[in-house]
């Protein structure tokens, strides 16, 4: 595709801040939606910002499942493009395509069949609360299939070197939510007000154009719809690609599971806690989203050069997106720990809220330079198919945080800091364990092979 980066020869700093700067800006876009929706939900009132917290878990755990796919095909793609394999390339993007295509049709299904039982899960005891959580749910289940194409069309065409494309597409969907947001959720001269309902039309609606504009490129580009040509269907490349996509989606399906746990403790404390929380969150994935768009100009960085055989610039890009990331990390931390309650005034006005939301954003202001460390550590273990690793401790830690939380936050401890507690601590471990592991298993290694080379 036109527009990419060499990312086998020249500076390698010049060459990462080329490939980063439109992931960063891709990332920040796609976590605008949602932080967009909270700016109007939050003006409606804590009960709303509730209902969509509630459902958007759903939501995650479907960008979760993608991943299987779309990891596969990042990890596949860039290292096909660092061997100049033409052939494997497509073989990757073809049945990647295919398989996220299946996968969404069959998570969209299940969520419009059992929707009552998945909201019911939470126990929100709030007849109103749960009526627009059933709402919103079947509208963004509706449109899942373009929340699922939309990241694996990213992630294909970033591997391959182009981050700006994907920028400009998820730009043009912003925008479009940007503007429908405030007029389908409050009413503008016809259109009445629909609330919540308003607000997952909105963003079904951006994702609609955002996938119309990736099949544009692709068709333009040279490539055909031959992800429906039963003759591209490799299944030795599905397996492949499942081999690499699995583990990072099954760390982060169970990250939106026992997120959904963590979720059913705090609606314990009430309406409050929960908005508390969903917005909190968002304020928060500024550095996760950030670090998550390092972590993935790293992926397609370490995949070609390592299938280049070009081992040197493995090592020396892992430890510029390092520095990267812990600058960030550092900011973050900052302006969490001091400022979370101006920030968090800016999505709810009401005042309980907003204490309570300056706690959070204080408590987890403490682990954020770690949480980036974690994010770009596995950003360069997806991109030397190295991606059981990073899953594992994922997986391990994150689920820690179930009997961590229900013990902290008991009554006479913590009460519901106790919730926020959990989550920071066990971000901080993961984030030393993974760095530790990498240096070992990959650096190691990696070192080893260049004096052989040399």
């Amino acid at each position: 595709m036109k527009k990419k980066v060499d990312l086998v020869s020249g500076n390698i700093f010049k060459t990462l801040f080329a490939l980063s700067l439109p992931i960063l800006g891709t990332s920040f876009i796609q976590m605008a939606y949602s932080m967009v929706d909270m700016i109007w939900i939050g003006r409606v009132g804590s009960a709303a910002v509730a209902a969509i917290g509630t459902a958007g878990f759903f939501a995650w755990f479907g960008s979760s499942l993608v991943l299987v796919t779309k990891t596969g095909a990042e990890v596949g793609v860039s290292q096909a493009v660092g061997k100049k394999d033409n052939s494997l390339r497509e073989k990757y993007v073809y049945n990647s395509l295919t398989m996220a295509i299946v996968i969404a049709i069959i998570y969209t299904l299940i969520l419009l069949i059992f929707k009552d039982g998945l909201i019911g899960f939470f126990n929100l005891n709030d007849p109103e609360i749960i009526s627009m959580a059933v709402s919103y749910l079947i509208i963004i289940s509706i449109g899942m299939i373009f929340s699922f194409l939309n990241p694996q069309f990213t992630g294909i065409i970033t591997a391959e070197g182009n981050s700006k494309t994907p920028f400009i597409a998820n730009t043009i969907g912003l925008i479009i939510n940007i503007i429908l947001d405030p007029i389908l959720i409050f009413g503008f001269g016809p259109i009445r007000p629909l609330g919540v309902v308003g607000a997952a039309v909105a963003t079904v609606f951006a994702q609609f154009v955002v996938t119309s504009i990736f099949i544009y490129v692709f068709i333009k580009e040279g490539y055909r719809l031959k992800v429906w040509d039963k003759k591209y269907i490799d299944f030795a490349c599905m397996k492949e690609i499942t081999k690499w996509g699995t583990p990072n989606a099954l760390q982060n399906c169970l990250f939106s599971f026992f997120g959904m746990l963590i979720g059913r403790i705090v609606a314990t404390w009430g309406p409050v806690p929960i908005a508390v929380q969903k917005v909190g969150s968002q304020v928060e994935s500024i550095s996760w989203m950030t670090a998550g768009g390092f972590a993935s100009a790293l992926t397609a960085f370490t995949g070609q050069n390592y299938g280049a055989k070009k081992y040197k610039r493995v090592e020396d890009g892992y430890k510029y997106t390092l520095i990267l990331s812990l600058s960030l990390g550092v900011v973050t931390s900052f302006l969490l720990i001091v400022f979370g309650k101006q920030i968090f005034s800016i999505f709810i006005q009401e005042q309980e809220a907003i204490i309570q939301g300056a706690e959070y954003l204080r408590i987890l202001g403490y682990s954020q330079l770690f949480m980036c460390i974690e994010i770009t550590t596995a950003g360069a273990f997806f991109g030397v198919g190295k991606t059981i690793p990073p899953s594992v401790v994922g997986i391990v830690f994150t689920g820690m945080r179930i009997p961590l939380a229900l013990y902290l936050s008991q009554a006479n401890l913590l009460g519901i800091n106790g919730v926020w507690w959990a989550i920071s601590l066990t971000s901080i471990i993961k984030g030393l364990i993974l760095v530790t592991i990498f240096i070992f298993m990959v650096l190691k290694p990696i070192k080893q092979k260049r004096m052989e080379l040399a």
